[in-house]
């Protein structure tokens, strides 16, 4: 797969858990010029989780510059515009989590989800999102669970409608719902 610079601002990549899709955004990122930037907004709240972000870490390699951003996504989006050939932001999911677990009511989140896309549109650097698809499962039982399914429906919708490229990878293999890549 070969993503010629100016093929897209922003690409979506979404699937479910253990899809590929981190995977696949990997590789797509580092079809654009170094220097990569993975801004990772999960956090490490046990042990497991720790030992999750140490392995997604070594295998990025020293290529990658890590930032941890949980909450404020689009300002660390400005921040490092224009000066990483390409950005990847894994996952859109845990920001919605975050923000709702954050004691956030719907309609912040859906205000922090707008403000993203704004700067997405603005920016000159490349942006990779990831995210989960989370809206094929059953109807949560709880108010918070159906709350973060809605947002993050939500959320995907307006990220797909402008992103430039956007892809559902399941079993590993990408379907390209919006643009393409050359071979």
């Amino acid at each position: 797969m070969t993503a010629a610079p100016g093929v897209f601002r922003v690409a979506f990549i979404c699937g479910g858990a253990k899809s590929g899709k981190s995977s696949f955004a990997l590789r797509l990122a580092e079809s654009f010029p170094a220097p990569y930037l993975y801004v990772a907004t999960g956090e490490a709240r046990d042990e497991e989780m720790l030992t999750r972000i140490l392995r997604h870490q070594q295998e990025r390699g020293p290529a990658w510059k890590t930032r941890e951003e949980p909450l404020a996504l689009a300002e660390a989006l400005l921040q490092a515009d224009g000066r990483y050939g390409v950005i990847l932001v894994d996952c859109l999911t845990l920001w919605v989590s975050n923000l709702l677990t954050r004691e956030n009511q719907p309609t912040e989140v859906a205000a922090e989800a707008d403000r993203l896309c704004r700067v997405l549109e603005a920016m000159a650097t490349p942006v990779i999102l990831v995210s989960n698809e989370v809206g094929w499962g059953i109807v949560p039982d709880n108010p918070l669970a159906r709350s973060f399914r809605d947002e993050a429906g939500l959320l995907h919708q307006k990220i797909a409608a402008l992103a430039d490229l956007a892809v559902l990878v399941v079993s590993g293999l990408p379907v390209y719902l919006k643009g393409c890549l050359t071979a």
